[in-house]
């Protein structure tokens, strides 16, 4: 009997807490869709005020243009306020988000949560990069098979997927990663996927080691950043200058130049390493016995890598110099 009274009492509480969750959760749901159209207003008269700003700063004194510099700026920052309570409320996905996952909230709501998140996809890049780094070793140099190039190939079609995905999931929920550094991936799936349908033949055969080299090599490089990415990220996060939801990329920004421009000269190899395989394939396009429409399709694919790597490297190392000349002048 007491055991059965114990039992009712602990189911009672059980469903008392319940009701009194769903309630929370409901009161919750409002506060966020109140936060959520309080924002979208102030976000349009912050915009209304910036083009009026504009237009006043074109017959504004001196004096005039001090303060309307002046309140630009407090117009940012509100701005990056608003960007960083966004990042704790539901919000549509975007159109990549909705077609592969639909109508689903993927807003975490806790800094634990996000950060968990984070280095989860940082160990996924890191873990994937090193059985990248040993399957080109072994496709290379012991497996001359077809069937294993399939495997290799359609693991990074997932890899590649997988990544768009997560990233896509960080930036709704305040990750600042943005421009190329998101495109490359996409790019890079596609590439993937050609490399995948590309049948086997005399073609393939002529492209299959430089191919399998260049996915060595690039493994070993995205090794490297990874460490040293992630090490300065680290620096910069205690020292208050970067956000914790700031991620290692594929390429050079800004906030590694303090130590990491070694890393430069290697990155260029692996852009001109692109560029090489995009050539190789546009003179073996050409060649009499090419019949296969993937070879002109990935030689304009890693043509499009290269551009996008090596304009977004170079965009990045000129802004920097520009800002060092400017302190110096300062």
């Amino acid at each position: 009997y007491m055991i059965v009274t114990e039992s009712y009492c602990a189911i009672r509480h059980d469903k008392d807490t319940h009701k009194v969750y769903r309630q929370k959760l409901e009161e919750l749901t409002t506060l966020q869709t109140t936060c959520n159209s309080s924002i979208k207003k102030q976000k349009k008269r912050l915009n209304e005020l910036q083009n009026s700003l504009q237009r006043c700063k074109l017959s504004a004194n001196s004096g005039e243009t001090n303060l309307i510099q002046q309140m630009s700026a407090s117009i940012k920052e509100r701005h990056n306020v608003f960007f960083n309570m966004e990042a704790y409320l539901p919000k549509e996905n975007g159109l990549y988000l909705s077609l592969v996952l639909g109508n689903v909230n993927v807003t975490l709501l806790s800094n634990q949560a996000k950060f968990a998140y984070k280095d989860e996809y940082e160990k996924f890049k890191l873990y994937l990069t090193i059985i990248f780094l040993f399957g080109a070793i072994a496709c290379r140099f012991f497996l001359n098979y077809r069937v294993t190039d399939e495997v290799f190939n359609f693991m990074l079609v997932w890899y590649y997927c997988t990544l768009t995905i997560r990233e896509s999931i960080l930036i709704s929920n305040g990750s600042r990663i943005k421009g190329w550094w998101v495109s490359h991936h996409y790019v890079s799936t596609f590439l993937s996927g050609i490399m995948l349908t590309w049948p086997d033949g005399l073609i393939y055969q002529k492209f299959r080691s430089q191919f399998l080299a260049f996915s060595i090599f690039q493994s070993c490089v995205q090794f490297l950043q990874y460490y040293y990415q992630s090490g300065c990220l680290y620096r910069l996060r205690a020292l208050g200058e970067r956000n914790h939801l700031d991620l290692t990329v594929e390429g050079f920004q800004s906030w590694m130049w303090r130590g990491l421009t070694f890393l430069l000269p290697i990155l260029f190899c692996g852009h001109f390493w692109q560029l090489y395989n995009a050539i190789t394939l546009f003179e073996l396009s050409t060649h009499e016995e090419c019949k296969e429409w993937q070879v002109f399709v990935l030689a304009i694919t890693f043509l499009i890598l290269f551009l996008g790597n090596f304009l977004t490297t170079l965009k990045v190392v000129h802004a920097k110099l520009q800002k060092n000349r400017d302190k110096m002048k300062l």
